[in-house]
C-alpha cells in the first residue's frame, strides 16, 4: 500500500510539472481536460506564487462565435476569483476563524488552478490579465469578505451552468463540468458560514433541485461592479 501510494504521489507530481511547463494547445487541451480531480488538487496546493501578468490597455473581447469564446469567458471569471481570494488568503479578517483562515487560503489554489488552467488551454488565444476592483469589499470585516465571495460563488456556479449549452467539444464540457463541481462546493461551504443550513437553498438551488443557470450578458453585467478592464462581448 506505501508503495502504491509512493507511485501515485510521483504521477501526480509529474502531471503538475507537466501542467505548468508544456504549452496547451487545441490538441494538447483535449489530453489535459481528462486529468483527474486529484491532480487539479495538486496543482493548487503546489501553486504558491501568484503570477504579475501585464494589464490590457485597451481592454478585452470574448467573442462567444465558438468554444475559446466561452473558455475566454471562463478564464475571466477565474481571474476575478482568483484576484479576490489570493487578497483574502494574504490579510484575512481578524473575525475568521483559524478553520476559516485555512479554508481560504485553501480556495485561493483551487482558484490560481482553475485561472492557469484556462490560460494554459487557450495559449496565444487567450485574452489578457484584468484589473479588478475590489473597493466595495471592506477586506478586514468577516461578514464583507464572506458576503463578496457568496456572490463570487454562486455567480461563478451560474454562470458555468449558463454557459456548458455553448460548447461544443465534450472534452471542453467535461471539463467545465469538473470546475463547476468545485466551485458549487466553495459556493455551499460559504453560504453555510453565512447562514447555516443555507448550503442548497432558494434562490440558488430551485424546487427541482437544479442549480440557477446564468447567460453571459447577467454574470458580466453583476461581475462588471468588480472589473476595471473595459470587456467587449461579440456575438452572444
Amino acid at each position: 500500500m506505501k508503495n502504491l501510494q509512493e507511485q501515485e504521489k510521483q504521477e501526480l507530481l509529474q502531471a503538475e510539472r507537466s501542467i505548468f511547463t508544456a504549452p496547451l494547445q487545441r490538441r494538447s487541451f483535449l489530453q489535459f481536460a481528462g486529468a483527474g480531480a486529484a491532480t487539479i488538487a495538486l496543482v493548487a496546493a503546489g501553486c504558491k506564487k501568484d503570477r504579475n501578468d501585464p494589464m490590457v490597455p485597451g481592454g478585452v473581447t470574448l467573442n462567444f462565435k465558438d468554444d475559446f469564446g466561452v473558455l475566454n469567458y471562463a478564464y475571466a471569471l477565474e481571474q476575478l476569483e482568483a484576484a479576490f481570494y489570493i487578497q483574502v488568503a494574504s490579510n484575512p479578517p481578524s473575525g475568521f476563524s483559524p478553520a476559516e483562515k485555512q479554508y481560504f487560503q485553501d480556495i485561493q489554489f483551487h482558484e490560481i488552478a482553475h485561472r492557469e488552467f484556462f490560460k494554459k488551454a487557450l495559449g496565444t488565444a487567450a485574452i489578457g490579465s484584468l484589473e479588478v476592483d475590489f473597493s466595495s469589499i471592506n477586506f478586514t470585516d468577516r461578514t464583507s469578505v464572506l458576503g463578496a465571495a457568496m456572490a463570487f460563488e454562486d455567480l461563478g456556479v451560474g454562470a458555468y451552468n449558463g454557459a456548458g449549452v455553448r460548447l461544443t467539444t465534450d472534452a471542453y464540457l467535461v471539463a467545465a463540468g469538473k470546475i463547476v463541481s468545485v466551485e458549487a462546493r466553495h459556493a455551499a461551504y460559504v453560504r453555510d458560514l453565512i447562514s447555516n443550513g443555507t448550503f442548497a437553498s432558494s434562490p440558488q438551488v430551485d424546487a427541482n433541485g437544479l442549480d440557477k443557470a446564468l447567460a453571459p450578458d447577467v454574470v458580466l453585467a453583476a461581475a462588471g461592479k468588480y472589473i476595471k478592464t473595459k470587456i467587449t462581448v461579440t456575438n452572444l
